[in-house]
């Protein structure tokens, strides 16, 4: 759910104009200023990470969700999941790699995010639409990279204790003492015990104890010759369900009549390589490699499913920059498959050579276009072509900038739709007669910067043809088809920023009418997406003495589907207080979220009267369940904001 957090007001684009145009982004392959790109890239730097880390320290999801028209979606909610989710689109067709590299898998599963501790992170960069002539049939719905901090950063270590059983204990070492070679090492326990906040007996707030662990090594010959390597081996283990003792439901169904078990165990390993050769003065080359393997154990009620997902990732992309142009032609490779030993039909084992090509030019002093185009191969669901478009309008001297871009994809179809992650790989009948999602996207993102003021504004839509949708069929199973209509989602945003001194102000509205097709043919609400929502906060800075803010956050009606109490969720407000003080190497905060209490089982009751689709025994999470909560912690190690120099 979405716990805003006032320590990273300025996420949106940043902090003040100046320093946007200062950061170099890579996502689009071609590295160049933030400023500079036609298509639009959101840049969170190190500066309001490091911020984050005093809210929410074991996961980037706080962070994610204060972006406009990002929202940190639940999802398996009976486990604590969350997804991303781009301007409406559904949370499975959100890429997100980690320093290039799809780490977390080619479909992250509902807990990767919650996997990943914001301490070593330098920047993330966020394209929101379909970018698969960029990235393939993953990213439908956006791309999210997240960039590690160098080795020249320091060293940091962070502790944390919620009023809701939380524990992080993090760790971040850097090593940069050797000629060619430096390297970095995360490490971090996180624990969290199960709260029953409402004493229905159900735990609103999951368990969970995960350890986590990351090398990384760099080495560089001169400016011709680099190279990256990463590892990284988490594991977790989570449980939810009723609580020791309980049962769901005295003289209920024999259905929702005992304990409830719902228990996932994880084990994931990852490795990387990126490697950068300049072959000569106009032309690099750039690879990529890594593999994931997660292995998951899920007990859900009385079914237990063991899978395995395994990603294999490879890229070759040549570069250059000849007579105004900064170009890329690649060739990719992608081995993307399920095990799941205990259902049938259910796998998948998918092989995807691509080839794609990029040019970026600028024809006049006020204008920069972009054109990609990616032809990808699918072994089962055959050749799909994804074109993009973009183009930046800026008269050089003036404050305002405008870009336009449109771009197609598709996704290829796999078993992780919502209603599937919030039950089981079990209850899924076998997947047949399915085609590919296809979806185009368009935009138009307009801002002005003066002085002291950064305003943003932005409209979009976007539309997916055959979109995958769940349908309850006899024997509490589900079953995966391509929807008769299509699901759209137009919208727009807007954000007001201001800086005057050490205060920071934010102001942002989203707007998002994501609708797909009813069973009569009518037109409903996409579920849980927010039509509105609003954010209003400030904060006070001192960079050596520390801060204070206060945060309020609107989110707007929700459509609900197989809701047994409603068809659209109230509206509701979250209030957020922050404070840190800062002492010589170390600093001290404490935390206040949620002020106003909110928890949907103020309205209504989280279990079910009877079983829902595939035997769920809860309703979707469309508000917090935690409630007010506090925490408190310590940490050392942070940058001098004022020195602050992003990496290329």
């Amino acid at each position: 759910m979405r716990t805003a957090a006032l320590a990273i007001l300025a996420t949106a684009f940043l902090s003040v104009a100046a320093a946007q145009e200062t950061v170099i982004v890579t996502t689009t392959r071609v590295p160049s200023l933030v400023g500079d790109e036609p298509i639009r890239i959101e840049a969170v730097p190190s500066e309001e990470i490091e911020e984050n880390l005093t809210v929410q320290p074991g996961n980037i999801s706080t962070l994610l969700n204060e972006l406009p028209s990002a929202r940190i979606q639940s999802a398996a909610p009976g486990l604590g999941g969350v997804g991303l989710q781009l301007r409406g689109m559904p949370t499975r067709h959100t890429l997100v790699l980690t320093d290039g590299l799809p780490l977390l898998g080619a479909e992250p599963d509902d807990f990767g995010l919650l996997q990943t501790p914001p301490l070593d992170l330098q920047r993330i960069e966020l394209i929101k639409g379909a970018a698969s002539a960029l990235y393939g049939g993953s990213a439908l719905g956006g791309v999210l990279n997240i960039v590690s901090k160098s080795p020249q950063t320091p060293s940091a270590m962070l502790a944390n204790a919620t009023s809701r059983g939380g524990r992080d204990l993090e760790g971040f070492f850097t090593q940069d003492s050797l000629k060619d070679w430096a390297g970095t090492l995360t490490a971090g326990v996180h624990d969290q015990s199960r709260q029953d906040v409402n004493g229905d007996g159900w735990a609103d707030i999951p368990g969970f104890r995960r350890y986590s662990l990351r090398p990384r090594i760099w080495w560089k010959a001169g400016t011709d010759q680099s190279l990256f390597l990463t590892g990284g081996v988490t594991e977790e283990r989570r449980e939810g369900g009723t609580m020791l003792g309980r049962v769901l439901a005295q003289g209920a169904p024999d259905a929702l009549a005992g304990p409830f078990a719902e228990v996932l165990h994880t084990r994931r390993f990852d490795g990387g390589a990126v490697a950068y050769w300049k072959l000569n003065d106009a032309v690099t080359l750039n690879s990529r490699l890594s593999i994931t393997s997660a292995d998951q154990d899920r007990t859900f009620g009385q079914l237990r499913i063991p899978s395995t997902q395994t990603t294999i990732f490879s890229e070759q992309a040549f570069t250059g920059d000849a007579s105004g142009h900064q170009w890329a032609l690649g060739l990719a490779f992608q081995h993307d498959a399920l095990r799941v030993a205990a259902v049938s039909g259910v796998g998948y084992t998918y092989n995807v050579p691509g080839v794609f090509a990029q040019d970026e030019f600028s024809p006049s002093s006020w204008i920069k276009l972009a054109a990609a185009a990616r032809v990808d191969s699918n072994n089962q669901y055959g050749t799909y072509a994804s074109p993009r478009l973009s183009a930046l309008f800026r008269q050089p001297g003036r404050p305002w900038s405008l870009r336009a871009s449109a771009g197609g994809g598709f996704a290829a179809p796999t078993p992780f739709v919502d209603e599937v992650q919030s039950t089981s790989l079990g209850v899924l009948t076998p997947l047949r007669g399915l085609h590919a999602e296809r979806a185009v996207t368009e935009s138009l993102d307009g801002k002005w910067a003066v002085d002291e003021w950064d305003v943003n504004v932005s409209v979009f839509n976007s539309q997916i043809h055959n979109p995958l949708e769940a349908r309850p069929v006899a024997g509490e199973r589900i079953e995966l088809v391509n929807a008769a209509g299509s699901r759209k989602a137009p919208g727009g945003e807007v954000l007001i920023h201001y800086v005057a001194g050490a205060l920071q102000m934010i102001g942002s509205w989203s707007y998002i009418n994501a609708t797909q097709a009813a069973p009569d043919g009518s037109r409903e609400p996409a579920p849980l997406v927010p039509r509105h929502s609003a954010e209003l906060g400030g904060i006070l800075e001192s960079e050596t003495r520390g801060r204070i803010g206060l945060e309020a956050n609107y989110i707007g009606t929700q459509g609900l589907e197989d809701d047994p109490y409603r068809t659209l969720s109230r509206p509701y407000i979250l209030v957020n207080a922050l404070a840190e003080i800062r002492f010589s190497g170390f600093s001290i905060f404490i935390n206040a979220i949620n002020l106003t209490g909110t928890r949907q089982t103020h309205y209504d009751p989280l279990i079910r009267p009877a079983p829902g689709w595939g035997g769920d025994p809860i309703t979707d999470v469309w508000a917090p369940l935690d409630g007010r909560t506090f925490n408190i912690g310590i940490r050392t190690g942070q940058q001098d904001h004022a020195q602050v120099v992003p990496e290329s």
